[in-house]
């Protein structure tokens, strides 16, 4: 009898090793679904071949996606949802701000780190309001790419000291009305204030009174000044 229990019981154990085996299986899938899955946008192609290289290299992302251009991005986007997206801000046939507008109209929960050269309050305040979670210059350490990608990821919000008290400066600064920017954009193309009332339908005294306001908001005393502070700001682009 005990002969035949003992036999019972290692014919037991020996039915009992697949379910073990089983067990692990999954972790490896697991691993698969723990990275951060990342679409890159930008029309230069050294810098997005720079991106992916720089992304590749770490074991917890991967790179699903590479954009030229903003409408590629939403495109993509659609099509395989990545968990972050990096997005430059100036590109043909869609910017970035109207990228980033369209993608969260889709899906509002979308994480978006907008990696450009121009840190204009303007350009910091339009992309933020636009739903951007992240905003970096792209001369910023690689770890710390590589650290607001994860933030970004994990819901927070990340934009660094110098940009987020510039984006509290345009927030709590006076604002140039949509008129105002439209008289900004002709006097960069060099038009007098009687061609720029021809071009917006309004009389001469009118365009006076708005380049007047617009030099007490910009603190400036010139055109030129106006001009080049505006697009410092990214107001207006050249």
């Amino acid at each position: 009898m005990k002969s035949k229990k003992k036999t019972a019981a290692k014919s037991n154990k020996r039915a009992k090793k697949p379910k073990s085996a089983a067990k692990k299986a999954p972790k490896v899938g697991d691993t698969r679904k723990s990275r951060i899955t990342v679409l890159i946008a930008d029309d230069h192609s050294v810098v997005r071949e720079g991106l992916v290289s720089l992304i590749t290299r770490k074991a917890d992302m991967t790179v699903i996606g590479e954009a030229a251009n903003g409408r590629e991005a939403v495109d993509l986007w659609k099509q395989h949802h990545p968990d972050v997206t990096l997005l430059d801000l100036r590109m043909p046939e869609l910017d970035g701000v109207g990228a980033i507008r369209e993608i969260r109209s889709d899906n509002d929960k979308a994480r978006i780190i907008v990696l450009t050269t121009f840190d204009g309050d303007e350009d910091i305040f339009r992309a933020i309001q636009a739903g951007a979670k992240g905003y970096l210059l792209k001369d910023a350490p690689r770890e710390a790419l590589m650290d607001c990608i994860r933030r970004v990821h994990a819901g927070e919000t990340c934009v660094p000291v110098h940009l987020a008290a510039k984006l509290a400066q345009r927030v709590s600064g006076e604002t140039l009305s949509d008129r105002e920017i439209d008289v900004l954009k002709l006097m960069a193309q060099g038009k007098s204030n009687k061609e720029i009332g021809s071009a917006l339908f309004i009389s001469e005294g009118t365009v006076k009174s708005h380049v007047k306001s617009i030099f007490a908001k910009l603190d400036v005393v010139s055109r030129t000044e106006a001009v080049a502070n505006a697009t410092r700001r990214g107001l207006i682009q050249l």
